[in-house]
């Protein structure tokens, strides 16, 4: 353990006498040093224990009160008063002093060098680091070992809370918890996911701490831009020297065993484009034969389908199989309707304003091709609307006028009711404003013609008048369905 006023003053050797302050002993020792200097405060970092013979000392009670006020202002732990050079005993002022502001004064008889202060918290200063590096290669091995093991994950976190007496959890890209040990840290892991967006824009490895009953620590793991998981770890105090090597460990073996090689991740993806592939293709059966257990219960629940176009686009998954392919600047996915996977996938493409996607509804995973066909109209809306993603649903549930706005079909209004605008433009009867007022009113002729302030009879000859001129008939449902979407379409 660290050097301590304590520890020092039960060293037989030292023959040390506390003075006041004794019930601040407990304070860890960082240094040893020796100031002569009424204000040595610039020279010093905090933790230190300050020795001095008094030797320029102003004796004055005001001049030892601030004097010991300085000291403890900087941090300084202790203060060590050698007698029998300068002075032979120690100024009861600056007791009284010291034991006014709480600063623990040692009495360093004359016998005792300052020198053997200095070795005695140096020695213990590195017995403590030796102590804490040979603790952290101790566990260091161990939590190797438990890599090693066929439940890898499960056991180096079961080894790594025991190591921090704690409690450690696994999360993949998404946020979703993958293990974490003890069994009860299951619920505590849960409440932290979303403070791992602190952590989600920065290059990993990066860490943050969460304050609350314990002490948690998280950690991105990964070596890209996007981290591919994060590590907590959960204990009462601050972690000390020696659990830092013990977490740092286990961050370089879960950050391994996340970053697979590069050719069983190229293996990986072409076989799940492969199996999307087929899936569209309506090839169900074939596909789960191929797939067999390798992506879980994936092909047997509810899945939906994302398209998203942009040049480039990462989901960077591992908690959860998902099946996708990348094609000239288009991205499909196809995972479970309410996992995390497609939840992390849509808060990326919402994040970024380079992309434009289509989601489907849920379906069976045989009807794949369906879905696909819902994502790639939804994302038609999307790119039409300026959106960055478009749901299916929210197509089928809103109005079909917005997706009239585009030039084919605004051109296709212009064509068919310029005849009726270029005879309201030089002759008598406003033909156009006529047939909007009686197509909102369902082809009744008192309440269109009340809504226009003509008579009815007006009305009922302008209806025939515009018939003559685009040579169809208003007992058509058709043609009356076309003229109320091209008025819709048309300013």
């Amino acid at each position: 353990m660290p050097p301590t006023l304590a520890s020092l003053l039960r060293t037989p050797a030292l023959k040390l006498t506390v003075l006041a302050g004794a019930d601040r002993l407990d304070a860890t020792v960082r240094w040893v040093h020796t100031s002569e200097l009424d204000d040595p405060a610039p020279y010093l970092e905090g933790g230190e224990l300050l020795l001095t013979t008094g030797l320029k000392l102003d004796l004055r009670p005001e001049a030892l009160s601030a004097y010991v006020h300085r000291l403890a202002d900087a941090g300084v732990v202790g203060l060590g008063f050698g007698t029998g050079v300068v002075h032979d005993a120690v100024p009861p002022e600056l007791v009284s002093a010291a034991a006014e502001r709480g600063l623990p004064l040692i009495d360093v008889p004359r016998r005792t060098p300052f020198i053997a202060l200095s070795k005695a918290v140096s020695a213990a200063v590195a017995a403590d680091q030796y102590k804490a590096v040979t603790a952290g290669f101790e566990a260091q091995r161990d939590l190797t070992r438990a890599a090693l093991a066929p439940d890898a994950t499960g056991a180096l976190l079961t080894r790594l809370a025991a190591h921090l007496g704690g409690w450690a959890a696994l999360y993949d890209a998404s946020g979703a918890v993958l293990n974490a040990a003890p069994d009860w840290a299951h619920r505590r892991a849960a409440l932290l996911t979303g403070e791992l967006d602190r952590l989600r824009d920065r290059p990993a490895p990066s860490s943050a701490a969460v304050a609350g009953d314990d002490r948690v620590e998280l950690q991105s793991l990964g070596t890209g831009r996007r981290p591919r998981g994060f590590l907590a770890v959960g204990t009462e105090a601050r972690l000390d020297t020696s659990a830092r090597y013990i977490v740092h460990a286990a961050v370089a073996l879960l950050t391994l065993s996340l970053e697979q090689s590069s050719t069983l991740q190229d293996a990986e993806q072409r076989l799940g484009a492969a199996l999307l592939r087929m899936l569209l293709a309506g090839e169900y059966e074939h596909a789960r034969t191929v797939a067999g257990r390798l992506y879980g219960d994936l092909l047997d629940a509810p899945v939906r389908v994302l398209v998203v176009h942009g040049a480039v686009f990462d989901p960077e998954l591992t908690g959860e199989p998902v099946l996708a392919v990348r094609d000239a600047g288009r991205l499909t996915v196809l995972a479970a309707a309410d996992g995390a996977a497609l939840s992390a996938c849509v808060r990326l493409v919402s994040g970024d304003d380079t992309l434009v996607a289509g989601l489907s509804a849920a379906v069976a995973a045989p009807d794949a091709a369906t879905a696909f066909g819902q994502a790639e109209r939804a994302l038609a809306v999307a790119r039409r609307r300026g959106m960055s993603l478009v749901e299916h649903d929210a197509v089928g549930s809103g109005s079909v006028v917005p997706l009239l706005a585009d030039d084919a079909v605004r051109a296709f209004a212009d064509g068919l009711l310029r005849p009726l605008r270029d005879h309201d433009a030089t002759s008598r009867g406003d033909l156009v404003a006529s047939l909007r007022a009686w197509l909102s009113r369902h082809g009744q002729w008192d309440a269109a013609a009340a809504d226009l302030g003509v008579h009815r009879h007006t009305l009922r000859y302008r209806m025939r008048r515009v018939e003559e001129i685009l040579g169809r008939s208003l007992d058509d449902p058709d043609v009356r369905m076309e003229l109320w979407l091209a008025l819709k379409t048309m300013p």
